[in-house]
């Protein structure tokens, strides 16, 4: 009889490991660098669980969420902003815990299952070298917006896409009551914009807050103490059905969502956009670092 129970219980076990081996969970990226180290820190830490992992990074945001939902990708980390902006269509302001919530509800109904989101916020912001900003007293956008408005002839460089848009520059502006004249307003690729502060063309520039080069170049976030700019939250998202055949899947993802925050985002993201690392080693260092590898 003990003999027999070993054997079934080995046999149990074995079926047990080779369910959890064919289990395939395709893990989706965007085309920018924070999602492809995300894609893969993703794949990595979930093939460390057993899991057989397909990665596909690289992807546009739309062509990526439509993936999704043709049931092509089972799980990727996207941004609360954008699914309630882009994907719901809701030009409703609202609060971070209010923006979660209604994306949570709307992508359900779609069979899409948001999980705990991050503390990562990867929204529009407005920046400053860091000492420009401290000998000018300026830590806020109210601060910038009473600089501007004092006449001390404030420089900016923007994108062509939030100068432009009808939840950019000119409501800002609105919102913060101070306006800035043309002829103090530079548009450029968001990458210039970066260099054009840190090389002083500029005053202020419109950078993502968790962009690596904010912490590499010494610059510093203005507070958005009025809410302006919408909830960009970094949260896995995963289907439905992916999370019924992978139940334990929740509880795994949550707890890597739980290590992730604005500064651990822009130190990733410069590792590999300013000391040159690979996508692959800053994943597997931040796994490892963080015991989940």
């Amino acid at each position: 009889m003990k003999t027999l129970t070993t054997l079934l219980t080995g046999a149990a076990l074995a079926a047990s490991l080779s369910t959890a081996q064919a289990d395939e969970i395709v893990v989706g990226g965007k085309n920018f660098t924070e999602q492809q180290i995300l894609a893969s820190m993703t794949g990595q830490y979930l093939e460390g669980l057993g899991y057989d992992v397909e990665e596909r990074s690289g992807m546009g945001s739309a062509v990526l969420r439509q993936a999704q939902e043709n049931g092509q990708i089972d799980l990727y980390w996207e941004y609360t902003g954008t699914s309630l902006i882009n994907y719901n269509d809701v030009s409703e302001r609202l609060s971070p815990e209010d923006t979660y919530a209604r994306v949570k509800e709307l992508d359900g109904e779609k069979g899409l299952v948001w999980l705990e989101p991050s503390a990562a916020n990867n929204t529009y912001a407005l920046a400053m070298r860091e000492a420009d900003a401290q000998e000018r007293g300026i830590a806020s956008l109210s601060d910038l917006a009473q600089e501007v408005n004092d006449d001390k002839g404030l420089s900016f460089a923007l994108n062509a896409e939030f100068y432009a848009r009808d939840d950019g520059w000119r409501p800002l502006q609105k919102a913060y009551d101070f306006r800035v004249g043309r002829a103090d307003v530079k548009r450029m690729d968001s990458g210039l914009v970066y260099q054009a502060l840190r090389d002083g063309q500029v005053d202020v520039g419109l950078v993502f807050a968790t962009d690596g080069r904010i912490p590499a170049f010494d610059f510093t976030v203005l507070e958005d103490d009025k809410g302006y700019f919408p909830a960009y939250a970094l949260t896995p998202v995963v289907r439905e059905e992916s999370l019924k055949a992978n139940p334990e899947l929740e509880s795994q993802m949550n707890a890597l969502s739980a290590e992730l925050n604005d500064d651990t985002m822009a130190s990733l993201n410069a590792q590999v956009d300013v000391e040159k690392k690979t996508i692959e080693q800053v994943a597997e260092d931040f796994l490892k670092e963080h015991g989940l590898m």
